[in-house]
């Protein structure tokens, strides 16, 4: 499963407390040398296409994208009309993230007009989502998230770049099922893959804490794979052992974690 595609590094960003520190954030990530920066959806209320474009704006080699966009809130073909803006505008630097929302995401769909069904209902309307922006030749790169057989299914089938949602206590030998589940419908696609980290070191977070039921300690004690050493040696021959176990050539962590994360790409192409 080794990949000669290049290690890429990105910030998935969800917080936006006004347009001076988003931008700011934007400039830090691209001043550290890092690939991308990543908005969720929502970020903190509010709308994240909009605030890519204030962080395109701002940076010049940054790649800017979703992290990821909610599916069910948003008509198809208007969504293609702004990701074919933001892709144009841009230079090709956008990314567009896509997935089926979050559990509990009727509340905000609900203020929206928007229908969110059952997760079998939202996936087949992904595919339908995924059919109208492939009619344009010249689209945005796409990128799926998703652990499921059948999201992954659809990732393998259809996206550029796939990013393995598994839970925060996955460890290597039940990651290894999740990536030959996808492989399986892949085939020699030329797919980059990619891990979304859930912590880099061990220091507490109660955040995590409070939203997952555990801690980044114990994940680190049960060896889960959503955490990477806070070494930079230590989490660049983790990284390469997972290159060749999976061909994973890019990861993301959240905004908290810029910093340790720039030091681990640029200690890894020495090991590399």
């Amino acid at each position: 499963m080794t990949t000669t595609k290049p290690f890429r590094f990105g910030i998935v960003a969800g917080f936006a407390p006004d347009l001076e520190s988003w931008t700011a954030q934007a400039r830090r990530i691209e001043e550290l040398g890092l690939d991308s920066m990543l908005a969720t959806d929502p970020v903190g209320g509010l709308d994240p296409l909009t605030l890519i474009s204030a962080a395109a704006a701002v940076t010049s080699k940054l790649t800017v994208g979703t992290f990821v966009l909610a599916d069910p809130y948003r008509d198809a073909r208007q969504l293609a009309w702004q990701s074919d803006s933001l892709h144009r505008v841009t230079g090709g630097r956008f990314l567009l993230g896509l997935g089926v929302g979050r559990p509990g995401g009727e509340g905000h769909a609900a203020t929206l007009g928007r229908e969110f069904a059952s997760p079998a209902e939202r996936i087949a309307r992904l595919a339908d989502t995924i059919e109208v922006l492939s009619e344009r030749p010249d689209r945005p790169r796409l990128m799926l998230a998703g652990a499921g057989r059948k999201m992954l299914t659809l990732a393998a089938r259809t996206a550029d770049v796939v990013t393995f949602s598994w839970g925060p206590r996955t460890t290597e030998d039940q990651a290894d099922s999740i990536v030959d589940t996808f492989r399986e419908v892949a085939g020699d696609r030329d797919i980059e893959l990619a891990v979304n980290l859930t912590a880099i070191g061990d220091r507490p977070s109660p955040q995590l804490a409070r939203y997952t039921g555990i801690d980044v300690p114990q994940l680190v004690e049960e060896k889960a794979v959503t955490v990477l050493p806070e070494n930079p040696d230590a989490a660049g021959e983790t990284l390469l052992r997972w290159q060749q176990r999976w061909g994973i050539s890019c990861v993301t962590v959240n905004s908290g974690y810029a910093e340790p994360l720039a030091a681990i790409a640029r200690a890894l192409p020495a090991q590399g």
